[in-house]
């Protein structure tokens, strides 16, 4: 007579800590290996930069040196095409079997969303810095205060962990990897659909609506003028709205998601 054997789960919040920190470290060394997909991360925004900068940036009007318009948005779709890759890894895992595995071990099931997650921060902070210094060398001049400058940072840390969490829930959700590479899709095209590249007024009217009601617009707007030192109205409190009300429901949405597909 066989006895089925089940693994020896994890109690206490310092056994939540470690499962944790191995979950972040494990997905850090997977980022470090791959890299085309960091490279990509780095890259895709350094041209885009130089596109707009360079070849579209003497056409557009938007009363300011164009590039000190222009760099808040390029750090978001930086940002947004970073986070996005973390559905990616996500899906990996959840299709090649290494989270039946993990089931399998005494480990808190929350700490490999949030490894993911973390690992996705760290590579967007080391891409968003790579960014701003070659918007430096190319031009770009900020005037921001201290205060400004931490206001700046934790209002792109939670757009970032917002996004993150987004396309992490979304990685769960995918049925193969390439569904959750193109569900992302729309991640990286929202910043287009914002004054990152151009002012609202600009656009026809449907699209100008559309452009000032989506989250992207407020954030680039707080960016913008915390780096610049220009009005923000109300588009701070807006900003911190959407970032947050967005990491809320991405949290709740990937951690439920996570323990009903793992619970099978």
């Amino acid at each position: 007579m066989s006895t089925e054997v089940l693994p020896v789960r994890h109690t206490g919040f310092g056994n939540a800590v470690n499962d944790t920190l191995t979950m972040i470290g494990r997905s850090i060394r997977l980022t470090r290996r791959n890299v085309e997909t960091l490279l990509m991360s780095i890259a895709l925004p350094l041209l885009m930069m130089a596109l707009f900068v360079y070849v579209f940036g003497g056409a557009i009007e938007t009363g300011t040196a164009y590039i000190n318009y222009v760099v808040p948005g390029i750090i978001l779709l930086c940002a947004g095409f970073g986070a996005s890759q973390t559905a990616v890894s996500v899906a990996h895992d959840m299709e090649h079997g290494m989270i039946d595995r993990l089931r399998s071990m005494p480990i808190r099931s929350f700490a490999v969303l949030t490894g993911h997650v973390t690992a996705s921060l760290a590579r967007n902070s080391l891409a968003t810095a790579i960014v701003f210094a070659t918007a430096v060398l190319m031009g770009f001049r900020p005037n921001a205060t201290a205060l400004d400058w931490l206001l700046a940072v934790l209002v792109l840390a939670l757009y970032i962990l917002a996004f993150s969490w987004l396309a992490a829930a979304i990685g769960v959700a995918a049925k193969s990897v390439e569904s959750a590479s193109a569900m992302t899709f729309f991640m990286m095209f929202l910043p287009y659909l914002s004054s990152a590249f151009v002012p609202t007024d600009t656009m026809p009217l449907v699209l100008r609506v559309f452009s000032e009601n989506q989250p992207i617009t407020p954030i680039i707007e707080t960016v913008r003028g915390l780096l610049t030192g220009t009005p923000i109205g109300s588009s701070g409190w807006l900003a911190v709205a959407w970032a947050g009300g967005l990491f809320l429901a991405a949290f709740a949405w990937a951690t439920w998601l996570f323990r009903r597909k793992t619970s099978r």
